[in-house]
């Protein structure tokens, strides 16, 4: 929902201020037409669905895996693709995985979104929009910025987006935004007052290598990016989570569990191992032995490090399989055979 585009036909309407309020309460709190606002008059609920769309994203297509995670992949006005996921948890967490960007401009080796051609940044609405897309499906208190897209390339819009967030029910202490260490994006983070998490993209504590999985690292090397997340740390109290995504044979040595914990300060970081998620693009995921003797090497030097619970994989909706190319058949039919 634009909510400057409301508050604007609102004005032109000549109603009282309090009236975005209303709207965007209903809103927040799932509603999923202007009709449902039935403290607003009927000719405005009329009004607005004639002249403001209730959404800035359409919907192409929904799939729901086995697990109960929904993928949905949205559409922007100017024919944009993006895609978010619904996470459900057994322990009734509802977590939100949202994109920043449609597709990525920067090429991760292991990321299918890095294979798309990139689009543009997501406005504010945008961003908001996917939140509560799934808002009107269940309440939800958790997300993440680690769908397509950096995060830091368009914080303006992302801190943006999550100003709203609480009207939802997602806190900002339960909100995670997630960079391959695009520097300027971690300071401007730590300045903000919002009590956000950082998440870094890590993947190998070696330059060379981790150049090659990730060319960011050429233009902010991880020492100086280090150097971020602990002004972060300072000026947050905040632990920083480190993403490492497990790829066989490439990154997922013992030695490299040493090297690892070497560049990493157990007070300041926790460590998130992700099983890699199979894409197009040549890679194999480690195996659970490799991931568990990682874990166990950092664990025995002090870091807490901990394995991340895979959901979506059947519908392509875990973490690196974000790509929005249309949802494929085998994923067309889980809208019809996922449960809820």
């Amino acid at each position: 929902m634009n909510l400057d585009l409301v508050a604007q036909t609102l004005t032109e309407l000549g109603e009282p201020s309090y009236r975005l309020d209303q709207v965007w309460k209903w809103a927040a709190e799932g509603a999923s037409s202007y009709e449902q606002m039935t403290n607003l008059p009927k000719r405005l609920r009329d009004a607005l669905t004639e002249q403001v769309p209730f959404s800035t994203l359409t919907v192409d297509h929904e799939a729901r895996a086995s697990d109960g995670t929904i993928k949905v992949l949205l559409r922007t006005e100017d024919d944009r693709v993006l895609e978010a996921v619904l996470m459900r948890y057994r322990d009734g967490r509802r977590s939100l995985c949202v994109s920043s960007q449609s597709g990525c401009p920067l090429t991760c080796s292991f990321c299918a979104t890095g294979k798309m051609k990139f689009g543009r940044n997501l406005s504010a609405w945008e961003i908001l929009d996917q939140a509560l897309y799934f808002r009107r499906i269940e309440q939800v208190d958790h997300c993440v910025f680690m769908g397509m897209g950096e995060p830091m390339m368009n914080l303006d819009n992302v801190l943006a987006a999550c100003r709203r967030f609480p009207d939802i029910g997602i806190t900002h202490r339960r909100t995670a935004i997630s960079t391959v260490g695009w520097i300027p994006g971690i300071e401007q983070m730590t300045a903000d007052p919002m009590p956000l998490r950082l998440a870094l993209s890590l993947h190998a504590a070696d330059g060379a290598l981790r150049s090659d999985l990730m060319p960011v690292n050429d233009r902010y090397p991880l020492a100086d990016v280090l150097k971020a997340c602990e002004a972060f740390y300072e000026q947050k109290r905040r632990m920083v989570f480190i993403e490492y995504v497990m790829l066989a044979g490439i990154n997922d040595s013992v030695g490299q569990a040493r090297q690892l914990a070497r560049v990493l300060d157990p007070k300041m970081y926790k460590i998130n191992l992700i099983p890699y998620n199979p894409t197009d693009v040549g890679i194999a995921g480690s195996s659970p032995k490799a991931i568990e003797a990682f874990r166990d090497e950092l664990e025995a030097r002090g870091l807490n490090a901990t394995i991340r619970l895979t959901r979506g994989r059947d519908i392509a909706a875990a973490c690196g399989q974000l790509a929005a190319g249309a949802l494929t058949e085998q994923a067309a039919v889980a809208v019809g055979a996922g449960s809820s």
